[in-house]
């Protein structure tokens, strides 16, 4: 406790704490914090609460290590909720609906911003600036959709940009189009930044009131720390370092993050400088910016995902799409060896399994080139791996960045991505437990504003490969990959601290770890495993502060 007769600070009491990474099951326990670590954990520490000492009875309730998430962009996700936010609706009535109020409640607001609409609210994922237009004819509208890989428009912006039946796609993008070629209002990939790219920049104090509402809501679903995988300008977001930074300083940053800084794609080696140069800045703020998040590929839903065989078409024949390589493999390798040799950590975007093998490769040829590290590479998303290459991921030392809540058999992959899919490539999505059984780290993640943040429901699905609102009598996609409990929380707590170098200190309820806990409602170790898409947090505690409490 630091010392005979020194209190402590909190007093977790009467509730059952899950140490050990959760493999050894409860313990009825009382867990005592002083100095923003876990001081104790015992049966009766009643002796160590003093006058000042705060004591919580959780009434049985359950302690687990807090929550990390190893992919998610706040800043994106806090602004869209400040905007005109679609992410909580499903059709598209709901959506002009909100869209509507969002305009008229500032009529001198010039262009709609927000997003978080679905694909699956659309025929074919794919929306048209019809209904925009009659709603706001005269008012650009850009709205990303929830995995930022496409944008719905209107005509008023598609003028605005100069788009017609006669403006090229741009080499890492494609604009939606009519029997004619005219454009339809939705824009993919790169073509997105043609009208992104004149939307009004958010002000300083914009990214900042973003990453607080981004952070209070991570805290509220159990997340203490993340990585954010996208801090630079890229994909329309301004730099987000400087908002970073003076949250640091000023206090108002509770999470433990490590930032991601964004490789433009479109430029070389010639900003490896300006890398390293932010790397010092964020460093001197007590910031961890020591990773460099890589684009290789898009999305299966657009085809734009980079596939080692042909999509299909909707007859099921072979087409000659094998989706969008953003950097061409060599030079893939060329730029990961040199980020490597300087003490970046990759963090890659690698979708399909083209992407994947590419992203494999590359790390490979860092290794050869420069030697084993210990710098902690990572693929995120891998929703298809080609079965050679799984057995890659433990021998090369690549973290598998995961996003769970995907792993299960939704609208967006039964009809927007298995029916186009070469049927190898079908059997091989989302394959966490193969990946675990050949040795491979894996880390958890959200990806949010793209999908739900909340870690209790990406276990749901890593355990169960259902969707958290679907019967429990519904296929299960693959369930061969599916996850222990044990393994799903690991992936949320030590697998992501591991990735983001802080395993020595978080991630763990063991004594002199910092006190990052959260406390939950129901036994997620329960034999009915659908109770995690039932658990709620009540309590988040950073280094034994309440963050949030429900």
């Amino acid at each position: 406790m630091g010392g005979a007769g020194v209190a402590a600070d909190l007093l977790l009491r009467g509730g059952r704490v899950l140490c050990s990474g959760g493999s050894g099951g409860w313990s009825e326990a009382t867990l005592a914090v002083q100095g923003g670590r876990i001081a104790a954990i015992g049966e009766d520490l009643d002796a160590l609460a003093g006058p000042e000492t705060v004591i919580e009875e959780l009434d049985g309730r359950w302690v687990l290590p807090a929550f990390h998430d190893s992919h998610v962009h706040p800043i994106q996700a806090g602004l869209e909720m400040n905007q005109c936010d679609l992410t909580g609706l499903s059709t598209l009535e709901g959506y002009l609906d909100a869209i509507g109020t969002y305009a008229a409640a500032d009529p001198g607001r010039v262009w709609i911003t927000g997003g978080g609409w679905s694909m699956d609210s659309f025929p074919g994922g794919v929306p048209s600036a019809s209904p925009l237009d009659r709603l706001l004819p005269d008012r650009p509208v850009f709205l990303p959709n929830r995995d930022h890989h496409s944008a719905w428009v209107n005509s008023r912006a598609l003028e605005i940009a100069g788009i017609d039946a006669h403006t090229p796609d741009p080499a890492d993008g494609r604009i939606e189009r009519d029997a004619a070629g005219r454009p339809t209002g939705a824009l993919h990939e790169g073509a997105m930044a043609m009208v992104g790219s004149l939307v009004p920049t958010p002000t300083s104090r914009d990214l900042t009131e973003a990453l607080l509402t981004a952070q209070r809501h991570l805290h509220s679903v159990g997340i203490v720390g993340w990585q954010d995988a996208l801090v630079g300008e890229g994909l329309g977001m301004p730099d987000s370092l400087p908002t970073y930074i003076a949250a640091r300083e000023s206090g108002v940053l509770t999470a433990k993050v490590v930032l991601a800084q964004w490789w433009d794609r479109d430029r070389g080696l010639e900003q490896l400088p300006e890398l390293i140069s932010r790397r010092a800045r964020a460093a001197a703020a007590g910031l961890d910016a020591a990773s460099v998040k890589l684009m290789q590929d898009g999305v299966c839903e657009t085809h734009t995902a980079a596939m080692l065989s042909p999509y299909l078409d909707a007859h099921g024949h072979l087409t000659d799409n094998r989706g969008l390589s953003f950097i061409p493999a060599d030079a893939l390798a060329t730029y990961v060896a040199a980020l490597d040799a300087n003490g970046f950590q990759a963090h890659i975007h690698a979708l399909g399994d083209r992407a994947v093998r590419d992203s494999l490769d590359a790390i490979e040829h860092a290794r050869a080139l420069n030697g084993a590290g210990g710098l902690r590479h990572h693929l995120a998303h891998v929703q298809v791996v080609s079965l050679p290459d799984v057995a890659r991921f433990a021998a090369l030392e690549v973290t598998a960045n995961i996003q769970p809540l995907w792993a299960c058999r939704d609208e967006a992959v039964e009809v927007l991505t298995l029916p186009f899919l070469a049927p190898a490539a079908r059997e091989q999505q989302y394959v966490f437990g193969s990946l675990l059984r050949t040795g491979a780290r894996i880390a958890c993640g959200s990806d949010w504003p793209v999908s739900d943040p909340a870690p209790l429901l990406g276990m749901h699905v890593a355990v169960n490969r259902r969707g958290p609102d679907q019967p429990a009598d519904a296929a299960p996609l693959l369930p061969e990959e599916a996850l222990t409990v044990a393994e799903a929380l690991a992936g949320y707590t030590t697998g992501t601290t591991h990735l983001n170098r802080l395993e020595g200190s978080t991630g763990r309820i063991e004594t002199g770890y910092a006190a990052d806990l959260v406390v939950v409602d129901h036994d997620i170790l329960d034999d009915d495993t659908t109770v995690l898409a039932r658990t709620r947090v009540t309590h988040t505690y950073v280094d034994g502060r309440e963050v949030h409490r429900r």
